[in-house]
């Protein structure tokens, strides 16, 4: 069988699976699962097949006219080079260890079946954005994940959260998604093709007339596809879906989609030095601000969700220093221990026995209760906060390590200010990160909050996934840098010891503060009453506790419900806390701009229609109708009434005649 065989059925299989899934899911039940899990296996093991065979030489290529269009033809074209192949094989490792999780995660989901089939849509889609040469098909799995990301998150469709956060994710990406299909008509018109090649060739050839438009279009699809600023604010509130869907996202599909395009046109962006410049401004304010904002969360699944935007910073920013090796390796390490990071958070969960019960400041006691978590969990936030020798530590300093090139001149692919702005927004992450990484393992499995119910071990299947995660979490890195120059482009991924001692130096600073602030609010918790804390107004640590349980105030009424007052959160950030917690009022400003102003014009439109122009509609109606009801009134069937009608009109027409033959 030849690689383009192998590599059209990687996204078939999953396809015909959710087909096959949605059809029988109700008459037949007993095939749901195998449904689920065995054609995504298969698709992972065809993505190996066709990496091993692609080996990082020569990328793959074939082409077929879908149909004649007049104009710019459409193709079905396969481009498989390095990353293309090793992105697959990310996309099929993620999507098979959610879907062998969630068999136990929603075991007694009713709606179990179009989830999973939702699933192996969402995972084909994936495919056939990683596998498409041509750009309009490319097009048709960036979409296909939209919606079914809008489904899934709706899959609790009965909470008003659930509804809400599909909506609202489905509508901030396709604000973004127009200006995208406006890019890529103007990119194709100019370039003469939707074919992937054709266009970078187009483009080393200077055929291109606009390029900054373009590349600036393309760039607010990418936003919102990759939850980047100012388009980000639909992934935190995307966790109202079920957690394992939350892994998905996150790690392989939807939010890498928008980086993994970026990284196929980089050419396309590099041509323009106003839109790598903006691209880095755009990398490091979602760094920071996502960071920080991470930070002061309190539930565990919005600390990791403002994670994942700010590691995709990290991505865009290495595409901003113009090197796409570095991207797609961080790509490859956030994948594997973001996974393992939400489905560790979903095995908490499921522990607790209810999504309501995220909030860290409410655990207590998970340590000896999930062990496989706890440890699993802790290997993921090692490599988050890039501690060395875990894999998040040798991708982030690749970026890092990136930057600093563009930013010292030695390379040309990025402005210098590009390369300053990502490396200086880069380590104040580093130290942002390892702090709200620390906090999280801190208040999750140390906490001092009410211990919820206990709902038994959980089942086999997720805390085998979890471990099978932490392995490429714990080494995939070390290996990585050493054995994938050669599919990336022949690009050193060795860690540069500037950065290396930088970034690290910053990371354990941020960990080591955040523990010292999380034993000073602990030793403070434990000499005073947890209720009578707000009586103690003086000290840092005082006023730190007296505010968490005032803005808990309504939500809990005991104290074995209050929240935990150790967090250091509230202690480090201190007075930015509240904006932080609350995504810096991005939302809010969302809805001053655009939201009031767009109601108010349809209370206009609305009024208008119902008091101007149904008024009109009304009268026109009204007055044949008073009309005819005087008509009406004057046919009483009475003769004499008629006669004497008759004879008044008579005389009254008779003294008209005498007046006008008088004046006469």
């Amino acid at each position: 069988m030849t690689t383009t065989t192998l590599a059209v059925l990687v996204p078939l299989l999953p396809f015909l699976g959710a087909a096959a899934g949605l059809l029988l899911g109700r008459t037949a039940p007993g095939f749901v699962r195998p449904l689920a899990v065995l054609p995504t296996l298969a698709a992972l093991v065809l993505a190996v097949l066709v990496a091993s065979r692609q080996g990082g030489g020569r990328a793959v290529d074939a082409a077929t006219e879908l149909t004649p269009t007049g104009s710019v033809p459409v193709e079905l074209a396969l481009h498989i080079d390095g990353f293309a192949a090793l992105v697959a094989v990310l996309v099929g490792t993620v999507a098979t260890c959610v879907q062998i999780y969630s068999t136990g995660y929603l075991r007694d989901d009713p709606r179990y079946p179009s989830y999973a089939a939702l699933v192996s849509l969402f995972t084909s889609a994936m495919f056939l954005v990683v596998y498409s040469g041509d750009l309009m098909v490319l097009l048709v799995g960036w979409e296909i994940m939209g919606i079914c990301s809008y489904f899934l998150v709706g899959h609790y469709w009965e909470t008003p959260e659930a509804r809400a956060a599909s909506l609202k994710a489905f509508l901030v990406t396709k604000l973004g998604d127009v200006p995208f299909l406006i890019g890529l008509l103007a990119l194709a018109t100019e370039a003469g093709s939707f074919r992937i090649t054709k266009i970078l060739g187009a483009v080393a050839n200077g055929s291109l007339d606009n390029p900054t438009l373009i590349a600036l279009l393309l760039l607010a699809g990418v936003a919102g596809k990759s939850a980047q600023f100012p388009l980000h604010t639909w992934l935190p509130d995307a966790m109202a879906g079920p957690t394992p869907v939350s892994a998905l996202i996150h790690a392989a599909t939807m939010v890498a989609a928008g980086v993994y395009f970026v990284a196929r046109l980089l050419p396309l962006f590099e041509a323009s030095r106003a839109a790598m410049v903006v691209l880095a401004v755009m990398a490091a304010v979602t760094m920071v601000g996502s960071a920080l904002a991470a930070l002061a969360q309190d539930d565990i699944k919005r600390v990791l969700a403002y994670s994942t935007i700010g590691q995709l910073g990290y991505l865009t920013g290495a595409l901003a220093a113009g090197d796409r090796g570095a991207a797609v390796f961080h790509l490859l390490t956030h994948g594997a221990f973001k996974a393992l990071l939400f489905l560790a958070a979903g095995v908490i969960i499921h522990a607790a026995g209810t999504n309501s019960l995220a909030a860290m400041s409410r655990m207590r006691g998970l340590r000896d209760r999930v062990p496989d978590a706890y440890w699993t969990m802790s290997v993921a936030l090692l490599a988050l906060a890039a501690i060395p020798p875990f894999s998040g530590f040798f991708s982030k300093e690749s970026v890092l390590g990136a930057a600093e090139h563009v930013a010292t001149g030695h390379t040309e692919h990025a402005p210098g200010a590009a390369g300053w702005t990502v490396l200086l927004a880069g380590l104040i992450t580093a130290l942002l990160t390892a702090a709200y990484a620390t906090r999280l393992w801190l208040l999750a499995f140390h906490g001092r909050g009410a211990e919820a119910p206990d709902h038994g071990r959980q089942p086999v299947v997720m805390n085998a996934v979890l471990w099978a995660l932490a392995i490429p979490s714990l080494a995939l890195g070390g290996l990585a840098f050493r054995l994938l120059p050669d599919w990336f482009d022949g690009q050193d991924l060795t860690p540069t010891l500037t950065t290396s001692v930088l970034g690290t130096g910053v990371a354990l600073t941020g960990g080591i503060v955040t523990y010292a602030a999380w034993r000073h609010t602990t030793a403070f918790a434990a000499r005073v009453p947890l209720g009578a804390v707000a009586a103690h107004p003086e000290g840092d640590a005082a006023r730190v506790e007296a505010e968490a349980i005032a803005s808990h105030e309504p939500a809990y009424g005991n104290v074995a419900s209050a929240p935990d007052p150790s967090d250091p959160g509230r202690l480090l950030l201190g007075p930015l806390h509240r904006h932080a917690a609350a995504g810096f009022h991005l939302d809010a400003v969302y809805t001053t701009l655009f939201v009031r102003p767009v109601q108010a014009g349809a209370s206009l439109v609305r009024f208008l229609d119902r008091e101007v122009v149904d008024t009109y509609v009304r009268g026109a109606v009204a007055l044949p109708r008073w009309l005819g009801a005087a008509v009406r009134r004057a046919q009483t069937g009475n003769v004499q009434t008629y006669v004497s009608a008759l004879l008044a009109g008579t005389v009254v027409l008779a003294v008209a005649a005498v007046l006008v033959a008088t004046g006469a």
